[in-house]
């Protein structure tokens, strides 16, 4: 397919680990997307956090097995990776423009028009939870519901600026050095993850660890770039009527950001969940944390697991489509009421 200004192609397709990577061409670069599943069921749309892509931010929750027959009955997933966070990617040229946040969530329109998408369903991490929150700001009519991992509302702290500087000068000085790894485990897990000098490093840090060191430390430095100018958007999360469903670890750097979230948000529509011993990355550190809440979530959309539903939908995900009375504040029941729901580590 040929593209001009603003609209999209497919450059590649590659089967990938049981997905299609799509590469997805807009106005702002080159975006991987990897398709797992029947198209023709409702559409969810994920989106990672910094140096990260859907095998280092969302496996942990897919690999358990109670969330992946949840979400992969119900819905096809579509991984977008912040350009150039996809494996095996190649430096970006320093001549092309770096993106903005603004930019990133107008990218996402581009990736829903190409595979022809129309309202979907939102789960993101961090700053990926920005991005798409964003986009669900800028485009009200093509998000029902959003799934928010330690999300992010405000422009950067004082404290999260520097941090930001200083991790960007050591990508471009260094690379994605020991030093730099160390900032960003920081940022996702909890202590007892990254362990110290009495406990060692868990399975997981160690493969993110390897993960991280496929990044491209130019690529890194973009994406970071462009959430480090985001601006704040608390003033018009209370205009976002789609349901929210946010969890935090209670040991996220982030943690203070996401419960001003839910509190800005709309009471009728947020939730919010929060983890006990769990860093930012609930995804990957807690995964079986998310499940009972995303269930009671999803109810609301008349979506179930398995066992409780006999047939895979295969029709839009679209108001049109729900009863009702599914969409009303009150179907959203207990679990879904702005309230800070404790979850004890397994």
């Amino acid at each position: 397919m040929t593209d001009s200004y603003g609209a999209v192609s497919v450059d590649v397709e590659t089967i990938y680990l049981g997905g299609k990577e799509h590469r997805v061409k807009t106005a702002s670069g080159v975006v991987s997307v990897i398709v797992y599943g029947d198209r023709e069921k409702p559409a969810l749309i994920t989106y990672p956090d910094l140096a990260l892509n859907h095998m280092s931010c969302f496996q942990g929750l897919f690999f358990c097995p109670e969330a992946a027959s949840l979400l992969l009955h119900n819905f096809c997933i579509y991984h977008i990776s912040p350009p150039g966070h996809e494996l095996g990617a190649a430096p970006i040229c320093p001549n092309d423009s770096a993106p903005s946040a603004e930019n990133l969530a107008d990218q996402i329109l581009e990736v829903l028009n190409f595979f022809g998408l129309g309202v979907v369903m939102c789960m993101g991490v961090t700053a990926g939870a920005y991005i798409l929150t964003l986009f669900a700001m800028k485009h009200r009519e093509r998000v029902l519901g959003l799934i928010l991992v330690s999300p992010l509302c405000k422009a950067p702290s004082w404290s999260e600026w520097f941090y930001n500087k200083v991790i960007s000068n050591l990508l471009y000085y260094y690379g994605m050095c020991g030093v730099v790894k160390e900032f960003l485990l920081q940022r996702y897990f909890s202590k007892e993850v990254r362990g110290n000098v009495e406990i060692p490093e868990s399975d997981i840090a160690q493969a993110c660890r390897r993960l991280l060191d496929e990044r491209q430390s130019v690529n890194v430095m973009r994406f970071l770039d462009a959430i480090d100018r985001r601006p704040d958007i608390s003033s018009g999360l209370k205009k976002l009527k789609c349901r929210t469903l946010i969890f935090i670890g209670d040991q996220s750097p982030f943690y203070s950001e996401a419960v001003h979230m839910a509190a800005t948000l709309d009471r009728g529509y947020c939730a919010l969940v929060e983890v006990q011993a769990c860093g930012s990355m609930v995804t990957e550190e807690q995964p079986h944390a998310m499940l009972i809440p995303m269930e009671y979530f999803l109810m609301g959309y008349g979506l179930y697991r398995p066992s409780l539903f006999t047939e895979s939908p295969r029709s839009p995900l679209s108001p049109s489509c729900i009863s009702p009375e599914l969409l009303s504040p009150e179907s959203m029941g207990l679990k879904l009421k702005p309230i800070k729901t404790r979850i004890s580590a397994a």
